[in-house]
Formats: structure tokens, C-alpha cells, sequence
């Protein structure tokens, strides 16, 4: 699969404006067929046409903004399992809470992410156009464009929004389900009815899909469909609903865990046997010096690399349990060693194919796909929400299906398998993918960083939280703000 550049790429404008773009022209891109790209106001026309659409939806979600690198960078980052050798060189308020309205507010989730929805929508009403036509061969490609509005509703809504199982009347962010009028200045629906939507998304794009259910490398197909419903279900403490989903991906055969000898190898693969949704990235879509693999490598091993974030102690204590687990094979040493000589193996390998950094067979080393969804991460789904629904020997046996790639710990059992223990082997498994600040929220777990390394200044928060900090979702730029002015009065608390 070849995910390539789409035309226009605006991550730091106002979601009004970028609205406004549905209604725009660009009659110079419709002197030829489209292969690879597509823009808002674009007509669809064939199933290739739709597919052009998805690729382009594919390649705005491969941004830097979004999960080219900060947003997973900001699940670990801010969920404690990261931390930063020094202040001062960018991206640096993901760990430190450094943002207000009008600075370091990371807009770009928020713009990057509607950009995203805005190029779902006009999918979505270009094939109602011709499905009122009498046109039926858009259904799977509808399915697709749900799921991935789901997606990108699903990350706002976490970002911007309380956790459901904390706040759910709190506010979330706008629903946009259809292009809207230039004059529009939509309002930020609830926690509830955000997820509400994500949910009604996801059950219809579903069925849509349920005709094929085999691979599609690189897309939001149908068994990533029904991922990503466990992935919020449990969010939403539905256990039974989250576990009904995960046992549906797992027996279906499709997919494959790694032994623990093929773990490490692994992130050197492209759509291996444990991908669920992983998003394709190339030579012409690849960050290089910017990307997500070079933000997590050993200082000094390249030129360029500053050793951007390693990973906490914290983290490290937890993964050295067992100075046998596999998971150690994408982690060496980090800045903090080069400068100390002391053993800290902090840098992540995972965004450079492995500790040699062959990539995943393309030119560029840096150029590794984003794994948004493995199996692993589902096997962890069903192990919590079993044991929340009183079946604990399933959890146990789920948990230990993974909890195996650390030989030396004592498997679990039906009387030892706890949240902790699954919480735990979440972050030891899903290091480096975005997912331990969500989990440490919506698990109403307190938070410690790790200033204290190389003693980092941090004032803008305690070096413990908890879901009460106000600081723990984003703030609405001043430019949206600007744009849109009926969300001043919508701005979250922390920052008024």
C-alpha cells in the first residue's frame, strides 16, 4: 500500500477556515485524474475517486501533528512513562504542561483533526449523493470514512475532553457531521454525546464493511473497526461490549501474536501478523530528522539526534522485572548515558525498524510505519474488561498470552490477575504508542514525572497529578477561539 501526499495541507488554520475550504476550487488539480490525492471540495465520481479520498485522509493522519509524531509522543510524554533530558527544544510542553490558548497549545491535534473529519464528511456526502442515485458499490468505502471520523473523534475528544468515566456531562468538542454554512460557529457538544456519535459511527461502518472482512494493509478495514470499538468501549467501562469486540477480533483468525523470539524483530516489518490498523508511511511522507523515531533515539547515534525523550525511570523499573523481557530488544542506551556514563537504556527503537535501524524495507531508516493497532493491545482489552465481568480465569489466560514476553514473572491466575497487573503490562507492551497518559486517567491513577533525572524546571504542574488537575486536557487556541468566538465562553476551566 502507498500512501502518498495529499494536495492541500493546512494543520495550523482555524477549523472555520478550513471549513470555508469545502467550498473553494481548484480547477488547475482538475486538469488531470487524480491517483494519489484529493482536497475537500473534491467530486467523487468512481470507487477509485473514493479511494483517492481515503489515501488522502490516510496521508493528513501521518502528520507531525498527529500520528507522524506528537500525538503518540503526547500519550507517553504526559502519562509519565517519558521524560525530556533538558528544557528548551520543542515539543518540550508535551511533558512539562507548558500551554495556554495562545502558546504552546499543540492546535494542531485540534486543527489537524477536523482537517481529517472535514475530509470524512465530504466523503461521506459525496456518496450520499449517489447512493440517491441508486449507486450500491460505495458501501465499503462509506464504512471506511465512518470508522476513521470515529478515529479522529475519539482523539479529540480524549484531548479536549474529561474522561467519559470521570465527567461525561463535561464539555467535549464540536460535533461536525456535514459541511458547514461559511457563517456556521458550531458549539462543543458534551463528553457524552461525542462518544455517543463515535459509537453510532463505528456500529454503522460495521456493517458497511462486514462484506469484506479480509486485510487491507494500511486501513481502517473491518477488523479495525471492531478494535477500535473495544479500544472504546473500555473506555467507557462497557467491559461486556469491550470483551464481546476483542473475543470477535481474536477468534477470527486473521491475526497472529509474535512469539517472544519474534517480538523485537518485529518493528523491522511492515503489516505483520500482529498489525491490525497500521498507518503506511514512505519515502514521501517520511519526517526524516522530525519523525517519531528520531524524537526517541539514542543522542549522538546519528547526526542531528538530541535525544529529544527517553524514557523514565519509572517505566525502566517496571520493564526491568525482568531483565530477560523481550521487550528490552528496542530499547538502548540514551542521552542521559552519553552524558553520565551511567547504564540508562532509554531510547526507543520501535520507529526505527529496530537497534540497527533497517526501517521496515524502505530507503529511509526513519520512514517505519505507525502501528495505531495490534492485537497485542487487544489481547490487554480483553484481559481488563474479562476481569471486570467477573470471568477472571479468561483474564488471566489473555494477560499471560502477552505477560509471557517477560519469561522470568510468574504467570497470572485467576486469583493474582488485577488491574495493576494489567495496567503494567500495558505500558511494558504499548510503550512509545501513545496510549499510558488515556490509560492512567480513565484508570483514575495518580501520575508521577520524572523531573528529577537531570532535575528539568517544571512550574506549570506538580511532579505528581491526577485526573483533578485541570491541566489534563487541552486548550482551546486563541486562533479557534478568534475564528469561531462562540467557544469563549466553551474554554476549558484550567484556562480562563
Amino acid at each position: 500500500m502507498n500512501i502518498l501526499n495529499i494536495t492541500i495541507h493546512k494543520t495550523a488554520m482555524p477549523l472555520l477556515a478550513l471549513v470555508l475550504m469545502a467550498f473553494s476550487s481548484c480547477s488547475s488539480f482538475l486538469d488531470e485524474e487524480p491517483t494519489n490525492s484529493s482536497n475537500a471540495s473534491a467530486s467523487i465520481a468512481t470507487t477509485a475517486d473514493a479511494q483517492v479520498a481515503i489515501n488522502g485522509i490516510m496521508n493528513l493522519m501521518s502528520s507531525s501533528s498527529y500520528y507522524g509524531r506528537n500525538f503518540l509522543l503526547y500519550g507517553d510524554a504526559k502519562g509519565g512513562d517519558l521524560t525530556i533530558y533538558a528544557n528548551g527544544r520543542g515539543n518540550d510542553a508535551l511533558y512539562t504542561f507548558n500551554h495556554t490558548p495562545s502558546s504552546g497549545s499543540y492546535s494542531g491535534f485540534w486543527s489537524q483533526g477536523y482537517y481529517c473529519i472535514m475530509q470524512a464528511n465530504n466523503l461521506l456526502e459525496n456518496i450520499a449523493k449517489l447512493q440517491a442515485n441508486g449507486s450500491t458499490e460505495f458501501d465499503y468505502y462509506k464504512g471506511e470514512a465512518l470508522s476513521l471520523r470515529a478515529l479522529f473523534y475519539f482523539d479529540l475528544v480524549r484531548l479536549y475532553g474529561m474522561p467519559y468515566n470521570y465527567n461525561k456531562s463535561a464539555l467535549g468538542v464540536p460535533l461536525i457531521l456535514k459541511n458547514l454554512e461559511a457563517n456556521a460557529q458550531p458549539h462543543r457538544a458534551t463528553v457524552e454525546a461525542v462518544y455517543k456519535q463515535i459509537i453510532s459511527d463505528l456500529a454503522e461502518g460495521q456493517k458497511l464493511m462486514a462484506s469484506d472482512k479480509s486485510a487491507h494493509n494500511g486501513y481502517l478495514d473491518y477488523y479495525g473497526n471492531v478494535a477500535l470499538q473495544a479500544r472504546v468501549k473500555l473506555y467507557m467501562e462497557d467491559y461486556a461490549g469491550a470483551l464481546a469486540a476483542a473475543r470477535e477480533v481474536i477468534e477470527s483468525g486473521q491475526y497472529k501474536l509474535y512469539t517472544p523470539e519474534q517480538w523485537a524483530a518485529s518493528w523491522s516489518r511492515q503489516y505483520g501478523t500482529e498489525s491490525i490498523f497500521e498507518l503506511g508511511i514512505d519515502t514521501e511522507t517520511d519526517l526524516g530528522t522530525t519523525s517519531l523515531g528520531f524524537y526517541y533515539m539514542r543522542a549522538e547515534q546519528r547526526r542531528n539526534a538530541m535525544g529529544w525523550f527517553l524514557a523514565s525511570n519509572y517505566f525502566l523499573n517496571r520493564l526491568g522485572q525482568d531483565d530477560t523481557d523481550v521487550r528490552w530488544g528496542v530499547m538502548d542506551n540514551d542521552e542521559y548515558w552519553s552524558e553520565t556514563g551511567t547504564t540508562h537504556r532509554g531510547a526507543c527503537y520501535k520507529y526505527l525498524g529496530g537497534l540497527s535501524m533497517p526501517g521496515d524495507g524502505k530507503e529511509s531508516y526513519t520512514a517505519v510505519n505507525i502501528k495505531i493497532i495490534r492485537l497485542s493491545e487487544i489481547y490487554l482489552i480483553a484481559a481488563e474488561a474479562a476481569l471486570h465481568t467477573g470471568d477472571r480465569d479468561s483474564a488471566a489466560g489473555y494477560l499471560n498470552a502477552i505477560r509471557c514476553r517477560a519469561p522470568k514473572l510468574a504467570p497470572a491466575t485467576a486469583e493474582t490477575v488485577s488491574d495493576n497487573m494489567i495496567l503494567d503490562e500495558r505500558s511494558k507492551e504499548l510503550f512509545g504508542e501513545g496510549q499510558r497518559f488515556f490509560d492512567m486517567i480513565r484508570m483514575n491513577r495518580s501520575i508521577e514525572y520524572n523531573d528529577d533525572l537531570t532535575n528539568v524546571p517544571v512550574s506549570h504542574r506538580k511532579k505528581t497529578i491526577d485526573r483533578t488537575f485541570g491541566g489534563i486536557v487541552l486548550p482551546i487556541s486563541q486562533d479557534e477561539i478568534n475564528a469561531n468566538p462562540s467557544l469563549a465562553d466553551e474554554q476549558n476551566d484550567y484556562y480562563k
